[in-house]
């Protein structure tokens, strides 16, 4: 991060005790932020920079943001600073003898905890709300008596469209005037915000506590509060009841009333009618006093350069704002939190040569424009400029009669937008033929209302479309009226995904908040010189537009390297262009000095938009080379037949009957007798025996418990206590089947087991069945004949989808770095630019193999049905994606090529295990659902394929070689040799 220190000595402190601990906190370690924050507050912090968690994301947040997280949560919750004077004591105390910094801090406005964040547009300063708001809500709920968290919220926006953007974070998009919540940026992005164990939690709490600006004080809500406004509210200039809709338009508005709704009383010191006393009154009668009266609160203020800005006549005094929230925070003492975010952070002062900055002095992280250039998070920059020597200068002002009234535009700005138009048709040719979703738009932002509508009639009269013009009009205060509003803002959010409107024209109110990535061309018309609007013109476009395509990336990584280089690029993936403006020279010229902006001369075509990018799409006949990859859906399952047998066959007892009978009655009999009466009574107990019994019924019950108890496990063996009986009964194994198992036991008791038809009730025969030699050898027979009926297995097949590679219409490759393969379902695979050696040998090899049936480079970005979970060294789980898949007539390979140092590192092993694991996982699969192939996994080194092809090996033999083969297969070959 940036860390002036003459400029922002808290950023500065700050990123000297943070800086150093980053590196643990990623890699898990313990530091000392961690051991002094709540556990709350650890498990968040684990969870959003760890890297064993970020690698499970695609999206994480970048350093600025971290760097951003960090030091607001180590300044508020570990250095538990109460005001700004006390901040400034504890990180920077020398700073407060420069200039008059000891009185700004000490001023009113900065009795409570203060933080701003200077972070470039387009950098994501939402993500920080939203990961700081989850961080006090989550400690506040866990800590609830702790002054230093709250769930109390106020989001502020200095217009309508921050303050929409803000209402879709946190309630979703909406759609025909119902938003919908998994659309909003919470939901959306769970993953990165929140671990799963509080998801409900902040869930519920972001859907019932958020409150817009017309019901603050109104709502009831339950946990908390999530109010969000915009700036007009905290100054007292906007009020529901002024100027309400009417059935006659054209009405006259009532002045006095009018005048009274602004303000509710008149001025007047005779009156007790100070201004001071205007001020509170505003505040005790409006939703200001229901915020006053929170027992805590936290306010975060989006686009902040607002609250401390002094702008008249244009617009309200904008120090309002700041004088509501020192009165809000008046009642809550050390519970009253403010946290600004701005890329501009900063006053202007004085004029000419004597014109400076002065900025907010509780900065406590700086991200600016030029870092985030250099990160490549926003749009690289490039200044239009005309290449003729012998032109005439440019007026880039409207025409206007002598009372300033704008008659049309200028000969200047015509050239700027036939400029702009032409940059804009040049992109959509190019783009289209890569992504034909991506958009490119051209936004004009025009001197003043005045101008639009002579804009609208010059593209009009260039051939553009209605359709392809949306004009943003507005008032000189930058707001629109909310009727007009309505009308607008949903093609406004759109434009994005929709190839209308091409052009969007607008004046003050798209300076803040306007999130859209595909603004790639901006024609300036206004000349003012204020740094903060130059910067926010700029900031329009700066979102990135291209994502999550490998060849593209690096092409933009070399766009910024031959920028630094102060060369033109030579392609325009991610450059935002802007057309040629005087007022624009001074701010580029700092950024050219810097290597973060470049000039382009002229759109003679010199440079090809699209650099040496080409998109290859699936070769004629690429069935032939297409691979399709099993997808488990239900692994294959082995399932038990239901216990069948026929007791007509099984064995007949060693032991006659007769001879058995007469065994009865020679043990020892136990009759218990009643002490006093000396009645008798009891039951049979049999010599050595296993159970006791008091009918054939209970017998037959019994038996079957020990036969199926003893089919699930060895504590299942008969015993004459009635307890351990009912202990081992608490257990049953197979219970669903015991009636049938009775069943066949007494009916191989009856017909078959003695060898004769018996009546076990007749004479009580069935008493010859309770000695040990009967009882174990019929429990034995029946024993074996269910276990031989539980052995006929029934297999169901393995359901399978198939994934094809083909699924992937098209890939981008660089023509300046790629192979020509004949093998593959594209006519040429990408190889990385730097360091992609290994690659390359591999496919030129392998294609020229005449074993090798087909062959592909498997595209991290494209192919993501392909990654694989595996178990880092840590025990963390993370997902990698294979390098190549190569079939020939018996085999598939998976493949992976590392660079020999590499092949030791842990984490490759684990690698390697989880693919041999989904190779096994596959083999398993009946032949046909594998096409007859078995699957292996291949790790491969520099040297051996070095060695292989120098040796003249085909690439398939080395691969035979290498793979790792199954245990059976080791086996077989161990008893071969």
């Amino acid at each position: 991060m940036s860390a002036n220190g003459e400029l922002f000595p808290l950023a500065k402190a700050l990123s000297q005790i943070i800086d150093d601990q980053i590196p643990d906190i990623v890699k898990g370690q313990d530091t000392a932020l961690m051991e002094e924050v709540t556990p709350v507050t650890a498990e968040l912090l684990k969870y959003w920079f760890q890297d064993d968690f970020v690698q499970l994301r695609t999206m994480n947040f970048h350093a600025g943001q971290r760097a951003a997280i960090l030091h607001v949560i180590y300044a508020h919750e570990v250095l538990k600073a109460t005001t700004l004077e006390s901040l400034y004591r504890k990180l920077a105390p020398d700073a407060l003898l420069n200039g008059d910094t000891l009185g700004e801090v000490t001023r009113s406005q900065n009795q409570h905890p203060k933080y701003a964040a200077k972070m470039a547009t387009g950098t994501g300063k939402t993500w920080v709300l939203n990961a700081l708001m989850i961080w006090q809500h989550l400690n506040e709920r866990e800590y609830s008596n702790d002054s230093r968290f709250s769930s109390n919220f106020l989001m502020v926006a200095p217009g309508l469209i921050v303050y929409d953007r803000l209402l879709d974070s946190f309630l979703g998009k909406e759609r025909e005037g119902i938003r919908d919540f998994e659309t909003s940026d919470i939901f959306r992005n769970q993953d990165v915000f929140i671990p799963d164990n509080y998801r409900d939690q902040v869930f519920s709490f972001v859907q019932s506590s958020v409150v817009t600006k017309e019901n603050i004080g109104k709502k009831v809500t339950g946990s908390g509060l999530i109010a969000i406004t915009n700036w007009h509210l905290l100054a007292g200039v906007e009020d529901p009841e002024f100027v309400p809709e009417t059935q006659a338009p054209g009405a006259d508005i009532d002045a006095k009333a009018a005048v009274e709704s602004f303000v509710p009383l008149s001025p007047g010191t005779s009156a007790a009618n100070s201004l001071n006393t205007l001020d509170r009154n505003y505040v005790r009668g409006g939703p200001l006093d229901w915020l006053r009266d929170l027992p805590s609160l936290v306010v975060f203020n989006d686009e902040a350069h607002h609250i401390h800005s002094i702008r008249k006549g244009q617009q309200v005094d904008e120090v309002e704002w700041q004088k509501s929230l020192t009165e809000i925070a008046s009642t809550k003492s050390d519970r009253f939190v403010q946290v600004d975010f701005s890329a501009t952070p900063f006053n202007e002062t004085g004029s000419g040569a004597r014109k400076g900055r002065r900025y907010f002095p509780h900065i406590i992280v700086d991200f600016d424009l030029k870092e985030a250039m250099k990160s490549g998070l926003v749009k690289a920059l490039a200044l239009d400029k005309r290449k003729e020597v012998a032109s005439l200068p440019l007026d880039f002002n409207a025409e206007r009669d002598d009372k300033g009234k704008a008659t049309g535009l200028s000969q200047g700005q015509r050239i700027m937008i036939r400029a702009g138009l032409t940059k804009l048709a040049m992109l959509e040719q190019s783009f289209h033929h890569v992504d034909p979703s991506k958009h490119p738009k051209l936004m004009i932002i025009c001197e003043d209302t005045s101008v639009t509508g002579f804009v609208e009639e010059f593209l009009d009269s260039e051939g553009m479309a209605h359709d392809d013009v949306l004009t943003v009009d507005s008032n000189r205060k930058g707001e629109m009226s909310k009727a007009d509003w309505e009308k607008t803002r949903e093609r406004l959010f759109d434009v994005d995904r929709h190839q209308h409107p091409k052009v969007i024209v607008s004046v003050l109110m798209l300076r803040e908040g306007f999130d859209v990535n595909n603004i790639a061309v901006i024609v300036p018309l206004r000349s003012s010189k204020a740094q903060i609007l130059l910067e926010q013109t700029i900031g329009r476009g700066l979102r990135l537009m291209w994502r999550g395509d490998e060849q593209i990336d690096e092409m933009k990584r070399e766009t910024r390297r031959r920028i630094a280089n102060k060369l033109e690029p030579d392609n325009y993936f991610d450059v935002l262009f802007i057309v040629e403006h005087p007022a624009f020279s001074d701010f580029y010229d700092e950024l050219m000095s810097e290597g973060l902006a470049g000039e382009i001369g002229g759109a003679d075509g010199a440079t090809a938009p699209t650099g040496d990018l080409e998109i290859v799409e699936l070769r004629e006949g690429y069935e032939a080379f297409d691979f399709h990859v099993p997808m488990m859906v239900r692994d294959r399952e082995e399932a038990l037949k239901s216990p069948t047998l026929d007791p007509y066959r099984l064995p007949v007892s060693r032991f006659p009957f007769a001879d058995a009978k007469s065994f009865v009655g020679k043990g020892d009999r136990f009759v218990s007798v009643d002490a006093q009466t000396k009645t008798q009574f009891g039951d049979y107990r049999v010599d050595g025996g296993v159970m006791t019994a008091t009918g054939y019924n209970d017998y037959l019950s019994r038996l079957t418990v020990r036969i199926t108890e003893a089919l699930g496990g060895a504590r299942s063996e008969m015993t004459t206590s009635a307890k351990k009986y009912n202990s081992l009964a608490e257990y049953p194994f197979l219970q669903s089947f015991r009636p049938e198992i009775l069943g066949w036991i007494d009916t191989y008791i009856r017909n078959r087991f003695f060898g004769q038809v018996i009546n076990p009730l007749e004479d009580e025969n069935w008493r010859v069945l309770l000695t040990d030699a009967v009882t174990n050898e019929l429990a034995g027979y029946m024993a074996s004949a269910l276990v031989k009926s539980l052995s006929q297995e029934t297999v169901k097949v393995a359901e399978v989808n198939y994934r094809s590679l083909s699924e992937v219409p098209a890939l981008s490759v660089r023509s300046t770095s790629c192979v020509e393969v004949a093998k593959c379902i594209y006519p040429k695979l990408p190889v990385p630019t730097h360091g992609g050696g290994l690659e390359r040998k591999f496919l030129e090899w392998a294609n020229n193999d005449t074993y090798t049936e087909a062959l592909c480079k498997i595209s991290e970005y494209k192919h993501t049905f392909l990654q694989r979970p595996y178990l880092k060294a840590d025990g963390m789980p993370a997902r990698y994606s294979p390098d190549f898949l190569v079939r020939t007539a018996e085999m598939v390979y998976i493949v992976e090529t590392k660079a020999d140092s590499a092949l030791s590192d842990i984490n490759v092993h684990r690698k390697q295990a989880a693919a041999i694991a989904w190779c096994e996982q596959i083999n398993e699969l009946e032949p046909s659902q594998r096409n007859h192939r078995r699957w292996a996994y291949v790790l491969l080194g520099q040297q051996a394929v070095e060695t292989s092809i120098a040796g003249n090996e085909r690439a398939s033999d080395l691969l035979d070689r290498t793979r790792l083969r199954s245990k059976e297969e080791e086996e077989a070959q161990q008893q071969i040799w």
